[in-house]
């Protein structure tokens, strides 16, 4: 492994109780870099966190913390160098939640674990970090999981450490703390050249914050590459093994299965504006056809997903006479259309005249009265 990086594993093999799970692990992390694992539920992120940080003992090989084996290193000066925020809950019954987070600096105290000044200082901007001054004198055991997350968090920068390894912990966070969880993250990344590896589920989140992924699946390392090579529609579908639905690696969102059946509404949509009435029309349980999109268009991937019929040109190009015309064909054996677009441009002036041909017939309706239809 690359002596570049701040921590790397050497052949690793980890498990339980003596039994191999994944084996001839070589991962490493930079600092000034974020590592994230990404992989399904049991596919052993976790255990190779805790096997990275000694939680678990490794069946075989070695972890490189700095240059020097962590096997040989004391406890404490460990704890000078890496940080970890886990999801097991902690116990912190007559501790505060400043209490909690001014534990991260008993790496530097005495024995008697008193802190100074400026280590009182560290804890109180760390809180601050993580915007939790507001309940920092609540009990630790009286505030929710979220802000619980947030008090860990805090601990591990109190610590200030050369690398945080953390295990799920956008875990229990509403969306806004999430943001600011990982744009704490990456702040530290960028300013204190921290290292940072962490396991996620979100895989939105992964793809924007991660610089490099490894993906963990059937007992082995599968890849691991940038986020521009890892996140495909195609290997995130065969990496989770996704069945019903499919991932959209453009919006890094997951999409429902499209409703079978033939198509009950003609959706003219294009620029994203017909997303909103795909999806409506899914859980409604309506199938539609959708069209006429450029597959550059925004619209292209969800109406790929969720369509029963899609009508396309190849991107950037002008829509041709015969898609025209078999749209039309269409627009006339189904009987009903919605309009999404609020303006049709020069480039689509065909579907301007799809909607002025449905406009004569009487055929137009709105997303609003399919779904009432659907559901009554």
């Amino acid at each position: 492994m690359n002596q570049t990086y701040y921590i790397y594993t050497e052949q690793m093999t980890v498990g339980y109780d003596g039994k191999p799970l994944i084996e001839n692990i070589g991962i490493g992390v930079r600092r000034g870099e974020i590592l994230t694992l990404i992989g399904p539920n049991g596919s052993g992120k976790s255990t190779i966190l805790k096997s990275m940080i000694k939680q678990l003992r490794l069946i075989a090989g070695t972890v490189v913390l700095d240059g020097r084996d962590m096997a040989v290193l004391r406890e404490r000066d460990v704890a000078k160098k890496l940080a970890i925020v886990m999801t097991e809950r902690i116990r912190g019954e007559l501790m505060t939640c400043w209490d909690i987070a001014a534990t991260g600096r008993y790496p530097y105290t005495g024995r008697l674990g008193i802190l100074s000044k400026e280590d009182r200082a560290i804890v109180d901007a760390a809180i601050e970090t993580v915007h939790a001054s507001d309940f920092a004198d609540r009990p630790f055991s009286a505030i929710s999981d979220g802000q619980r997350q947030r008090i860990l968090l805090a601990r591990a920068i109190a610590q200030q450490p050369e690398i945080i390894v953390l295990d799920e912990p956008t875990s229990f966070l509403d969306v806004k703390h999430k943001l600011e969880l990982l744009d704490i993250l990456k702040t530290m990344v960028r300013k204190n050249n921290v290292a940072v590896i962490a396991s996620l589920h979100e895989l939105d989140l992964a793809e924007k914050i991660s610089d490099r992924v490894v993906c963990v699946a059937h007992n082995r390392i599968d890849r691991c590459d940038t986020p521009e090579n890892i996140f495909s529609d195609a290997y995130i579908s065969a990496l989770y093994g996704i069945e019903n639905g499919s991932f959209n690696a453009l919006f890094g969102s997951l999409e429902l299965s499209a409703v079978s059946g033939a198509p009950q509404v003609f959706v003219i949509g294009g620029g994203g504006s017909g997303i909103p009435t795909y999806r409506a029309l899914q859980r409604a349980g309506v199938p539609f056809a959708a069209g006429i999109l450029p597959e550059s268009d925004l619209d292209y991937p969800v109406a790929k997903a969720l369509s029963a019929e899609l009508l396309s040109v190849p991107a950037f190009s002008k829509i041709d006479e015969a898609t025209e015309e078999r749209a039309l064909e269409r627009i006339r054996s189904i009987g009903r259309v919605i309009r999404t677009v609020p303006v049709f441009g020069e480039t689509n002036a065909a579907n301007e005249r799809l909607f002025d041909a449905a406009k004569t017939a009487g055929i137009l309706t709105d997303a609003d009265a399919i779904v009432k239809g659907a559901e009554s």
